[in-house]
C-alpha cells in the first residue's frame, strides 16, 4: 500500500476560536503534586515561600492558563478552612480519597500567590460531597468579597487585603462515582449543584461555574447523568466537565493510539446531549464544555496498590511517561481543538508529578517528561482560529476501533501573528507519511520550523538521570512547494508545522 495523506486548510472555513484556557491544568492535593512539587521549603531553589523555582520555570514554559485545585477525589471531604490561617493552627486530617495524611501546610491563599507567581489564574473546586451550599457561598465570600464582612475579614485578618477574584469554579468533582466521598445519583448531584450555584453567584455575580459530568464515558449512566444534571442546573451553570483516562495494558499500540477517536466521540455525544437539553428548554444559551480532566494513566497502578496508608505525600501516581503516551496525548489536544467552538477549557491531570509533564526529586532536581512536549507545543503556538481540516489519509483497523486515519491533524490560524500551525500525529508505527498540505487560500508563505518528535524506541522515557532521552528538534522536512506545504511525517511521531504567512 502506498501512503500518503493530504490536508485541504481554507482561511474561511473556521471551527472556533481558540479559548486559551483549553491547555489549562491541574493541582490536586495528592501523592506529590503540592508538597515536593510545586511546594518544597528548603529546596535550593525554593523561594520564601516555599515554592519551587526550578518547577515555576518549567510551569512557565508551557504558558499554562488556568489550574485547578485542590481536587479531584481530595475535594469531596475537604474543609476549606483547614488551610487558611497560621499554618501552626492548621490541623491534620486523614484524607480518605487517597488515605494519606493532609497537613494542610499549603492552602487556597498559598495556591492563589502561587498562581500569580507561575502566571496562571485558579480555577477553584468545591466541596459537594460532605458539604453543600451554605459552605460553598462561605468560600466564595471569603475569597472574593472585598471586605466588610466576617469572611472577607477574615481574608484580609490573613494578609490578603484585595479578593482573590477567583472567576472559575467546579461544583464538585465525579460526583457519579462510588469511589468519591458523598457519591450522589444525578437528580440529587443536579439540585445541590443548582441550590449551591444559585447562592454563589448571589454573593458574586461575575463568577463562571462548571457542573459534573460523567466521570468517564464507560460509566454505565453516561450520558443520562449529563442530561439529568443539566435539565436540573442548566440555568444556573456554564459548563459541564468531562473526564477522560488512557491506558496501553494490553501493549497493543495501534490501538492505543487510536483511543483519541473515542476521545472525539466522547465529546460530540456531550454536546448532543447538552444541546437536546437546551431544546427542551427553548434556551438561548449553549452549554459549553470543560475538559477538566484528561490524560494517560496506567502505569501507577500497580506500585500505587503497594504503597502503605496514612503517610504524607507519598509517591502515588508517579506514572513514567514513554514515547507512544506523547503520540496520544498530542492527538488528544488535536480532539479538543477539533471541537474549539464547544470545548473552551480543559485541564491535564496533572501538573506535577501525579500523572505529570513535569517530575521532580525530593530536594533535586526536576525535568521534563515526554509528555511535556505536545503539551508546550500546542499551549504556545496553538492560540488563534481552528480551521476545518479535509483530510484524506490512508487508515487501519484496530482492535477497538475501525477506519483510524494514521494521520491525525489539526490547523490553527493567528491572524494576528500572521501564522498558521498544522499539529500532526503520524500513528504509522513502521513507516514516514508523505503529508501535503494545501494552503492555497493564504497566498504566499515560507515555513518557520517545522518540529518533530520521534524515538525508534516507542517505550523510550525521560528521567532524573536520563532527562532528555525522546526530546524534540526543529529539522523536520516541511517545504513550500506552490500553494501547499509537502512534509514527510516519520513513523509514529509528533509534528508541529509553522508557516508564516
Amino acid at each position: 500500500m502506498s501512503l500518503k495523506a493530504k490536508m485541504i486548510i481554507e482561511k474561511d472555513f473556521t471551527i472556533g476560536e481558540v479559548d486559551k484556557r483549553v491547555f489549562g491544568s491541574f493541582v490536586e492535593h495528592l501523592g506529590r503534586a503540592v508538597y515536593g512539587g510545586i511546594y518544597e521549603p528548603g529546596h535550593p531553589s525554593a523561594d520564601e515561600q516555599g515554592f519551587r523555582g526550578d518547577v515555576l520555570e518549567l510551569v512557565k514554559g508551557i504558558d499554562v492558563p488556568i489550574v485547578r485545585y485542590p481536587g479531584g477525589n481530595f475535594v469531596s471531604g475537604y474543609n476549606w478552612e483547614d488551610g487558611v490561617g497560621p499554618v501552626e493552627l492548621r490541623p491534620k486530617r486523614l484524607e480518605l480519597a487517597w488515605r494519606t495524611i493532609e497537613p494542610n501546610l499549603f492552602g487556597l491563599n498559598e495556591f492563589v500567590d502561587w498562581c500569580r507567581k507561575a502566571n496562571t489564574a485558579p480555577m477553584m473546586a468545591i466541596n459537594l460531597g460532605t458539604r453543600g451550599p451554605n459552605e460553598a457561598r462561605q468560600l466564595v465570600e471569603y475569597a472574593n468579597h472585598p471586605s466588610g464582612t466576617q469572611l472577607s475579614d477574615l481574608r484580609i485578618s490573613h494578609g490578603y487585603k484585595q479578593p482573590h477574584q477567583i472567576k472559575t469554579w467546579c461544583l464538585g468533582n465525579e460526583m457519579d462515582g462510588p469511589w468519591q466521598i458523598g457519591a450522589k445519583t444525578a437528580a440529587e448531584y443536579g439540585r445541590i449543584a443548582a441550590e449551591s450555584a444559585k447562592v454563589m453567584k448571589w454573593v458574586d455575580p461575575s463568577i463562571e461555574l462548571v457542573a459534573c459530568g460523567s466521570s468517564n464515558l464507560t460509566m454505565a449512566t453516561f450520558p443520562e447523568w449529563e442530561r439529568t444534571v443539566l435539565d436540573l442546573c442548566y440555568n444556573e451553570v456554564d459548563y459541564i466537565s468531562l473526564h477522560q483516562y488512557y491506558g496501553n495494558r494490553d501493549k497493543d499500540t495501534s490501538n492505543f493510539l487510536a483511543q483519541s477517536m473515542g476521545m472525539d466521540s466522547f465529546i460530540n455525544t456531550v454536546i448532543s446531549t447538552c444541546d437536546y437539553v437546551q431544546a427542551t428548554k427553548r434556551s438561548k444559551k449553549r452549554m459549553n464544555l470543560s475538559f477538566d480532566e484528561w490524560n494517560v494513566w496506567y502505569h501507577s497502578n500497580e506500585a500505587d496498590s503497594r504503597i502503605e496508608p496514612w503517610s504524607v505525600a507519598p509517591p502515588q501516581l508517579e506514572d513514567v511517561y514513554n514515547h507512544e503516551d506523547a503520540l496520544l496525548v498530542g492527538s488528544m489536544l488535536i480532539s479538543m481543538l477539533k471541537r474549539a467552538d464547544r470545548v473552551k477549557m480543559a485541564c491535564l491531570a496533572q501538573l506535577v508529578n501525579v500523572i505529570a509533564p513535569i517530575m521532580t526529586a525530593n530536594g533535586g532536581g526536576a525535568w521534563k517528561q515526554t509528555i511535556y512536549y505536545p503539551y508546550m507545543h500546542a499551549s504556545v503556538f496553538g492560540r488563534g482560529t481552528v480551521l476545518v481540516p479535509l483530510i484524506q489519509s490512508p487508515k487501519y483497523d484496530a482492535k477497538d476501533y475501525t477506519d483510524v486515519p494514521y494521520l491525525d491533524a489539526v490547523a490553527v490560524h493567528n491572524a494576528e501573528a500572521g501564522e498558521v500551525t498544522v499539529f500532526a500525529v503520524n500513528r504509522h508505527l513502521s513507516e514516514a507519511l508523505p503529508l501535503e498540505i494545501d494552503l492555497r487560500s493564504f497566498g504566499t508563505f515560507r515555513i518557520l520550523e517545522h518540529i518533530v518528535m520521534a524515538c525508534d524506541d516507542l517505550k523510550a522515557a525521560n528521567t532524573l538521570d536520563a532527562p532528555n532521552r525522546v526530546t524534540p528538534h526543529s529539522q523536520g522536512s516541511a517545504i513550500v512547494e506552490g500553494s501547499t506545504v509537502q512534509a514527510a511525517l516519520g513513523k509514529a511521531s509528533w509534528n508541529v508545522i509553522r508557516i508564516k504567512l
